[in-house]
C-alpha cells in the first residue's frame, strides 16, 4: 500500500496506524464469509457467525490476519516458515482471545472440545494447522491482491473517516458486551424462572427492540453459560 500520502507518522513495523485499521475491517468481513460458508459445508445450517452486535464483522479474523500480516510479512519467499509461525502465532493468538472474550462477555464464543486434539477446548490441531495454512495463503496471494484493489482507496481515504470508523468499532464493542450481558442475564432468569430487574423506559426500550431476544439468538446463535451443575446450556435453547 502506498505510503506517500501518510495520514500518520506513527507505524507498527511498516504499517501505519491508517493501513492496520483497514486490514482489520477487511478480514473481519472476509472471516465473516468465510465462517458463515465453512459452517453451511459442514452441519447444512446458515448461521450467523459475527462477533460484534452491529456490522458484518467477525474480529478475531480481522484480529489475526492483521497480526499475522505485520509479523509475517518480511517471511513472504520463505513458505515453510511461514507456515510454523503462521500455526504458533494463529494458535497463540486464537487461544488468548478466546480465554480474553471469555473475561470480558462472560461467555465463550467457540469451543473445540467435540475435536480429538484440542487444549482446553480454545485450540486445536485442526484449527492450528488451518492458521498455518491460511498464514501462506495471506501472506502470498490475498494480501497482494486486495492492496491492489484499495491502492487508490486507500490513498484517498481521509483521517476523519478513519476516526469515524474507529469510533463505531469501539461503540460496537461496548454495546456488544452490553448486549451479551443483558442476553445472558435475561436467559439465566428464563432458566431458573427468576424474576427480572425493572428497567427504566430507555433501557426497557433498549433490551426489548433493539437487542430482543430473537435478534441476539440470530447474532449469537452459539452463546452459552454454565448452570450450578456445571452443565454447558445454549442460550438459544433458553428462548425456544
Amino acid at each position: 500500500m502506498n505510503k506517500k500520502n501518510k495520514i500518520s507518522n506513527f507505524y507498527i513495523n511498516g504499517f501505519s496506524l491508517h493501513e492496520i485499521l483497514w486490514y482489520f475491517i477487511i478480514f473481519s468481513i472476509i472471516g465473516l464469509l468465510i465462517e458463515t460458508i465453512y459452517c453451511y459445508q459442514t452441519t447444512g445450517i446458515l448461521e450467523n457467525r459475527k462477533g460484534l452486535v452491529f456490522g458484518p464483522f467477525c474480529p478475531i479474523y480481522g484480529v489475526g490476519a492483521t497480526f499475522l500480516i505485520i509479523l509475517l510479512n518480511n517471511l513472504k519467499k520463505h513458505p515453510i516458515k511461514l507456515f510454523i509461525y503462521g500455526i504458533l502465532i494463529g494458535s497463540f493468538l486464537e487461544y488468548f482471545l478466546s480465554f480474553a472474550l471469555e473475561c470480558i462477555y462472560g461467555t465463550r464464543f467457540w469451543d473445540y472440545s467435540y475435536l480429538k486434539i484440542h487444549l482446553n477446548g480454545r485450540i486445536a490441531l485442526t484449527y492450528s494447522l488451518f492458521w498455518g495454512i491460511l498464514s501462506i495463503f495471506l501472506i502470498k496471494i490475498l494480501k497482494p491482491f486486495i492492496d491492489k484493489i484499495f491502492h487508490k482507496f486507500m490513498n484517498t481515504s481521509t483521517i476523519y473517516l478513519d476516526i469515524i470508523i474507529f469510533s463505531f468499532l469501539v461503540f460496537d464493542m461496548f454495546a456488544t458486551m452490553y448486549s451479551i450481558s443483558v442476553y445472558k442475564t435475561r436467559a439465566i432468569n428464563e432458566y431458573y424462572n427468576l424474576p427480572s430487574k425493572p428497567y427504566g423506559r430507555i433501557e426497557k426500550f433498549v433490551n426489548e427492540h433493539i437487542f430482543s431476544n430473537n435478534y441476539m439468538k440470530k447474532s449469537f446463535p452459539n452463546l452459552r453459560f454454565i448452570d450450578k451443575d456445571g452443565n454447558e446450556i445454549f442460550i438459544k435453547n433458553v428462548f425456544k
